[in-house]
């Protein structure tokens, strides 16, 4: 790492593997104190396990959030995981939450999750990059399992990155599914999963799905992030390819994944960036 490792750090845990990986990332490089900020409904419950204090707290209770930062003591926090899309139209907002809410123009996930970025600051606790402590799990340029794109797939993982670009860039989605030069599927707010079932209902097998991080894009959240379940969903619908951007995007438990890739005969690929 090129920054110290903090004495303590603050773990803002979503669902998933991605916050217990962190966790004990932090922990083998140093890390003496960890306190997770977890979602009733959708944080690993063991995420209690790897920390040293947990607070739970509902979803859309930006006060009960920042009391718990602030009383945990930490200067040093992280964003990791992901929330249900839908239960962010279920959840009841408190007063914080809705005066917040009230102060954007837009809403989306850079400017929701910068918004409360400053009111941590505020608070003086900072906001570090989601790919801190992960830095093992974001992959280098290159073809990372056995089997590399064919001349055909790695003009569609050119198509799909050109189209990502654009349509990240207006906050719609980071996944676009492509096969034979025709984009079957662009990621809106239903989430990754649901646009690689819809893309493999629509083009069969040997579906080439490519994901990104928008340009410009604020590495302290929403970095794109691939896992297990993933890959179980594209050998379901038979896709050859899953591509993403090299330095750019997190593989959770990579060695596992590039096996995993191997034993599907899926071409798993970290493409080059401008960025």
């Amino acid at each position: 790492m090129k920054e110290p490792v903090p004495a303590a750090l603050g773990i803002i845990a979503g669902r998933g593997v991605y916050p217990l990986l962190l966790a004990a990332s932090a922990r083998r490089q140093g890390v003496q104190h960890l306190f997770a900020l977890a979602f009733k409904g959708e944080t690993d419950r063991a995420m209690a396990r790897l920390v040293d204090r947990v607070a739970w707290i509902n979803m859309g209770q930006l006060g009960a959030a920042l009391a718990a930062l602030k009383e945990s003591g930490v200067r040093d926090v992280v964003m990791a995981g992901q929330i249900t899309p839908t239960n962010l139209f279920r959840m009841r907002m408190d007063r914080e939450l809705v005066a917040l809410l009230s102060r954007l123009r837009e809403r989306n996930a850079e400017t929701i999750f910068g918004a409360f970025g400053e009111e941590l600051r505020k608070l003086g606790i900072e906001l570090k990059p989601a790919s801190l402590f992960m830095e093992e799990h974001m992959p280098g340029p290159g073809v990372l399992g056995a089997r590399a794109p064919t001349a055909a797939e790695s003009a569609d993982i050119a198509l799909g990155r050109q189209a990502a670009k654009l349509t990240s860039g207006l906050d719609i989605g980071q996944t676009v599914v492509v096969k034979q030069g025709t984009i079957l599927a662009v990621e809106a707010f239903e989430g990754t999963d649901e646009t690689i079932r819809r893309a493999g209902g629509l083009g069969g097998p040997g579906c080439v799905v490519v994901k990104v991080a928008k340009r410009g894009h604020d590495m302290r959240f929403d970095i794109p992030v691939v896992g297990e379940h993933t890959l179980k969903l594209l050998r379901k619908i038979r896709a050859a390819v899953l591509a993403v951007e090299a330095r750019r995007a997190i593989l959770l438990d990579r060695a596992a994944l590039v096996a995993q890739a191997d034993r599907q005969g899926l071409a798993l690929v970290a493409m080059e960036t401008d960025e």
